[in-house]
C-alpha cells in the first residue's frame, strides 16, 4: 500500500516527533493532551499526512520540552544555513499578532526575495533607491 504524505520534510518530522515522544514516555493521547491538539490530528502528523501550523508546533514543542526552532527547522518552516534569515523567520513566527497564513505568507514572500537577489548579480556603487536618478537627466 502507497503512503500518500505531504512531503518527505514532514515524514522526518513526524519521525522525529515519534521519537520524541515515546523517549518522554508519553501516549500519543497524553501529548495530544498536553500540547492542546486532538488525538488523530496528532496522529496524523506523526505519519506525515499533515503539516502542524507554527502555532501547533510550539504547543507540541512546549509539550515534548524540546526546541521550537528544531520542530521549525524539521518542518521544513525554518532555514538553518543563514543566521540573519533565521533571525528574521524567527521574528516572523513569534509575532503573535499575526495569523499562521500571514506568518506563511510573510515567510514565503521573504524567502523569494532573498532567492531572487541571490541570482541576481550584484552592481556596486548603484543606488538602492531604484527612483533616485543621480544622473540629472
Amino acid at each position: 500500500m502507497a503512503k500518500f504524505g505531504v512531503g518527505k520534510t514532514v515524514e522526518s518530522l513526524g519521525d522525529y516527533l515519534r521519537e520524541q515522544r515515546l523517549a518522554a514516555k508519553l501516549s500519543l493521547r497524553q501529548l495530544a493532551e498536553q500540547a492542546g491538539v486532538s488525538n488523530p490530528y496528532l496522529s496524523q502528523i506523526e505519519r506525515g499526512l499533515r503539516r502542524p501550523s507554527a502555532e501547533v508546533l510550539q504547543q507540541l514543542a512546549r509539550a515534548l520540552r524540546v526546541s521550537a526552532e528544531t520542530l521549525y527547522v524539521r518542518a521544513g518552516i525554518l532555514n538553518l544555513e543563514d543566521s540573519e534569515a533565521r533571525s528574521v523567520e524567527l521574528a516572523v513566527l513569534a509575532d503573535t499578532g499575526l495569523t499562521e497564513r500571514q506568518k506563511q505568507s510573510l515567510l514565503d514572500v521573504y524567502q523569494s526575495f532573498r532567492t531572487a537577489n541571490a541570482a541576481a548579480p550584484t552592481h556596486q556603487g548603484a543606488p538602492s533607491n531604484p527612483n533616485t536618478d543621480t544622473t540629472g537627466g
